[in-house]
Parts: C-alpha cells; sequence; structure tokens
C-alpha cells in the first residue's frame, strides 16, 4: 500500500508534526490531526484552499493563509504574499533535505511500525541538524556547516 508523509514546520525550519496516511487520502482531511492544539498562523499550499476546512480551523485558533489560484482575487498585502511565499521557500528547502540527506522517499518497510520507526529517526536526525547547527551559531537549515573537513 503506498503511503504517504505529511508534515508540519515552524517557521525556523524545524518539524514539528507529522502524520501518515495511504496515498489517496486528501491532504486537507489529515490537516487537523496535525494542528491539533496549536493557533496562530499557519502557511499552507494551494492544496489547502477548502473554504469549509478554513472555517473549521479558524474556530481553533488558526488562521490558514494559502496562495490563492489564478483565478482567484486576492486582496492581502504584496508584503504579505511576499513573506508567504518567501516561507514556502523554507517548507520547499525542509523537504528537500529530507529527500536528498536522508533519503525519506525511499523508506523501505514490511509493516507500518518500521515505517513509522524509520521515519521518525530520519526526522530527529533533521532536527539533531537544525539543533547542533543553531549551538554552533550557524543559521538552522545549513548543515554543510556541521562537518568540517
Amino acid at each position: 500500500m503506498p503511503v504517504e508523509g505529511h508534515i508540519l514546520i515552524s517557521f525556523e525550519g524545524i518539524i514539528c508534526g507529522y502524520t501518515f496516511t495511504a496515498a489517496n487520502v486528501d491532504e486537507r482531511d489529515v490537516l487537523p490531526e496535525i494542528v491539533a492544539g496549536l493557533q496562530g498562523l499557519l502557511i499552507g499550499d494551494k492544496g489547502y484552499i477548502r473554504p469549509r476546512l478554513k472555517q473549521e480551523l479558524e474556530l481553533q485558533g488558526i488562521d490558514l493563509q494559502t496562495p490563492l489560484r489564478k483565478n482567484m482575487q486576492d486582496l492581502r498585502s504584496k508584503a504579505f504574499v511576499s513573506q508567504m511565499s518567501s516561507s514556502r521557500r523554507l517548507v520547499e528547502t525542509v523537504i528537500g533535505q529530507l529527500a536528498e540527506r536522508f533519503h525519506i522517499e525511499k523508506v523501505r518497510a514490511r509493516d507500518t511500525w518500521h515505517l513509522a520507526n524509520r521515519f521518525i529517526r530520519k526526522v530527529l536526525a533533521h532536527t539533531m541538524g537544525c539543533f547542533l547547527g543553531r549551538m554552533l551559531g550557524n543559521p538552522t537549515l545549513l548543515f554543510e556547516q556541521l562537518v568540517q573537513v
């Protein structure tokens, strides 16, 4: 059965939440599980556009913001939209690190327990890289400076 992972990251690039679903599950149906107990601004991609989801999250104290589709009118300030795009680049950086450095796309396991265990170890390794970088005074996601040859 194909499995898909979903992650939540902070504005510093640290993974704060994750879950697994079958590959055919809509990511909008998974979001409430990942953000349970959180409040504040949440930036997602266009895939999270669903008015009912936005309303449900507002009741929880979450302001879901997404880029809009081309046929939608955006009344938000250009500065906010620019900041949102910058945040999306941060998400893509973290996903790229998980894919390239930790080979997260190829977690081979025979069952869900082993899959989750291997995934969690990779997330822990990423988090430790962020932590060690921060301790050394480096930017959070600049892992190259952790190893000096």
